[in-house]
């Protein structure tokens, strides 16, 4: 019995992994966030940021009009001092980074008791290194009702471990219908693993904010996809391009390979390495190899280590192994343990046994289970059982079915059934067809022959034809004897003999002979002589018998004599009495006493009394 997955795969690999550690959360909730609008010039500070775009819309309403027009338009009566005019000029200087120019005008506006002029005034001495005066601006502005500027103040005591302040201001933001205080808030209450996160996420979704829709999809993924699957095209429908990437996976899941392929592009042109990968492997299922090595290639590039494994595979599938190891280093070094694992299986193809060893054990002791399992079978092949145990273990403890396998094998080696028994059941129950197998024939030795009905079956749907010939042979043993025939009426076929007919069909050699013989008994001759001649042909000597029987009934006892000498040759005794027997009729009698040596050494017993009375008797004649 063979070890299984030394070599089953140059690439093992996902589509897309959706593992949460891959998500890097917002930890900025407009100025870093997809949904940030900051006016050119602003500072890195997370709350400058957003205090400054919510600041800036507070002030400066009307849209349409272009900043030099506005300026224009607010420069002279800001000058006159109308207060409202030096709010929105402040603004707009502030938005240009023209600190200097703008600080005059706020602070003149704020005297004047302009709260949007107190908030964006926060945002200049944040800009110039103030904090703590830019938080007492937001606080007056605040107090007057300024929810952007509430939102800053929270954000502001966020940065700073001031969760309860923080909390504080960004609820009185979120509660007046603030987008931006919506999230900020629900990214506090997640960070604490507050319940209430998922109602401000979906406030703030409800309001158009795309980071919170993509982040309340994801909440709502695994109890609610079709709820999620809108959030995503919502958010995917803004511009986010992870959001995209997750829309395509779902599509492509269910099946509808068009839609996902526009927002894996999507993604991909923003630049998501992960949806360039997804759309290499659509492409490739389409049969575009080219496309999809472009997008792969692309993704590569970017640092994504699934693609430069599929990179690295498609090469070697054309026997580039040079390049294909390029790429296998690549996603290495891009931190994905496939590469070293692929590595290996590209050294095995080449017979290059210390390098191949060298990258399984480097992927193995990263935690890659089926580089543990190769490594187990390049040490068993090398005759260090003990080594390989503990491999095939830790393989198969982390969820390999083959090491599971595998564990039987070297078990079973050793005499320790019940161990071997105990792996092979692992790993049947996960859907290995020659472990199923394994169970069975066990159980069936154990006399279970129910439970081992329930293993064969799932082996022989799997494909398995020993598995087939064994669940045949099993159903026959278990059926009752067939009733008399009427006459003119023909048997029905059982059960069994249609699993042995599959088996049959998958070239089981014991299987033919079975299908043969049943087919004989009910007078199908021809039929009994095809499966009688395959068996034979493929070297199976009680076929190359019986089809001899059946020639030499039908008259042609020349060609039955040649399959009676295959079969003889090949250990059959009954075979070499034929033979013996032919011979003594065509008077041949030395040739009838080396086939009556021949069968009585071969037997059965049987067989060896009567071809010892044979050779008697042509001896007698020999010598008369």
């Amino acid at each position: 019995m063979g070890f299984m997955g030394d070599r089953s795969t140059l690439l093992e690999t996902g589509r897309f992994v959706r593992a949460d550690s891959d998500e890097v959360k917002a930890v900025d909730v407009a100025g870093q966030g997809p949904d940030a609008r900051p006016a050119d010039g602003a500072p890195t500070g997370a709350a400058a940021e957003a205090a400054l775009a919510d600041a800036v819309n507070e002030a400066v309403t009307d849209e349409a009009v272009s900043d030099a027009e506005l300026e224009a338009r607010y420069r002279p009566a800001a000058e006159s001092g109308d207060p409202g005019a030096m709010s929105v000029l402040g603004a707009l200087l502030l938005r240009r980074g023209d600190l200097d120019g703008a600080e005059p005008f706020l602070r003149a506006a704020t005297g004047e008791g302009d709260r949007a002029a107190a908030n964006n005034l926060g945002v200049l001495l944040l800009q110039r290194g103030y904090p703590e005066e830019a938080a007492g601006w937001w606080r007056v502005a605040a107090v007057a009702g300024s929810s952007p500027a509430a939102h800053a103040l929270g954000r502001h005591y966020r940065e700073r471990g001031d969760e309860p302040a923080a909390e504080y201001w960004l609820r009185q933001a979120a509660e007046s219908g603030h987008a931006l205080g919506a999230y900020a808030l629900a990214d506090l209450l997640e960070h604490r693993g507050d319940a209430g996160a998922e109602r401000w996420l979906r406030a703030a979704a409800e309001q158009g904010h795309r980071e919170a829709a993509y982040r309340l999809a994801r909440r709502l993924r695994a109890k609610r996809p079709t709820e999620a699957e809108q959030w995503f095209r919502q958010s995917a429908a803004r511009g986010h391009r992870r959001a995209a990437l997750h829309l395509g996976s779902l599509l492509e899941a269910r099946g509808e390979l068009k839609e996902a392929g526009r927002w894996y592009l999507s993604a991909a042109k923003q630049g998501e390495a992960r949806a360039a990968c997804a759309l290499g492997f659509l492409l490739r299922d389409a049969g575009d190899e080219e496309g999809a090595a472009t997008w792969w290639l692309r993704a590569a590039e970017d640092g994504d280590g699934n693609a430069a494994n599929a990179l690295g595979a498609l090469h070697a599938a054309r026997g580039e192994t040079e390049t294909a190891e390029r790429w296998y280093r690549a996603a290495m070094d891009a931190g994905d343990h496939n590469g070293a694992y692929n590595l290996g299986l590209l050294c095995a193809a080449q017979d290059r046994v210390p390098q191949a060893e060298q990258w399984y054990r480097r992927a193995a002791y990263a935690g890659h289970r089926e580089a543990a399992n190769a490594l187990a079978i390049l040490l068993l092949q090398a005759g260090d059982a003990a080594g390989a145990e503990p491999w095939f273990s830790k393989a198969a403890e982390a969820g390999s079915v083959d090491a599971a396998f595998n564990l039987g094998i070297l078990f079973a080696s050793r005499d320790e059934d019940r161990s071997a028994l105990k792996w092979y059941e692992r790993a049947a129950a996960a859907g290995h067809t020659d472990a199923a197998l394994q169970v069975g024939i066990a159980l069936v030795r154990d006399g279970e022959e129910r439970a081992a009905e329930r293993h064969l079956r799932c082996a022989a749907g799997g494909g398995s034809a020993e598995a087939a010939f064994r669940l045949a042979s099993l159903l026959e043993s278990l059926q009752p004897p067939p009733g008399p025939v009427g006459l003119g009426e023909r048997a029905e076929r059982t059960e069994s003999e249609e699993w042995y007919e599959r088996a049959a069909e998958q070239g089981h050699r014991r299987a033919q002979v079975r299908v043969g013989m049943l087919a004989a008994t009910r007078g199908e001759l021809g039929k009994a002589a095809r499966w009688y001649r395959e068996a034979a042909e493929a070297g199976s000597r009680n076929g190359a018998f019986n089809l001899g029987l059946l020639l030499a009934r039908e008259g042609s006892e020349p060609e039955a004599a040649l399959w009676w000498t295959r079969a003889a040759v090949a250990g059959h005794g009954r075979a070499a009495l034929r033979l013996a027997l032919l011979a003594a009729r065509h008077g041949d009698l030395t040739e009838g006493q080396k086939w009556c040596a021949r069968a009585m050494e071969l037997g059965p017993e049987s067989v060896a009394e009567r071809a010892g009375k044979l050779r008697e008797a042509l001896a007698e004649e020999v010598s008369a």
